[in-house]
């Protein structure tokens, strides 16, 4: 995954905070995936308009620690689900 890339929810999912558990939850045709809270955070910062170095950047000012190379892994992961996607330039 490149730093410049721009992630996003794929347009058939979509972030909510599911009340039952009590955690957000990544909602997608015949799946359900629950997050913590970090998933969350990043999730919801895949907006298109930032970039992977950008998400990264915000998490560090949000948190002690943020490992970048955990983050892109994270994000890969959901790239290859197809729950997220990533536009280039």
């Amino acid at each position: 995954m490149h730093w410049s890339g721009r992630p996003r929810l794929a347009p058939y999912v979509r972030l909510t905070f599911d009340r039952a558990r009590e955690r957000h939850v990544l909602l997608g045709p015949e799946a359900v995936a629950v997050l913590n809270r970090t998933g969350a955070d990043i999730l919801g910062l895949c907006d298109g308009q930032r970039t992977v170095a950008d998400i990264v950047a915000e998490l560090r000012r949000r948190y002690n620690r943020v490992v970048d190379d955990e983050v892109q892994r994270f994000l890969a992961r959901l790239v290859d689900k197809r729950y997220v996607e990533i536009s280039h330039g």
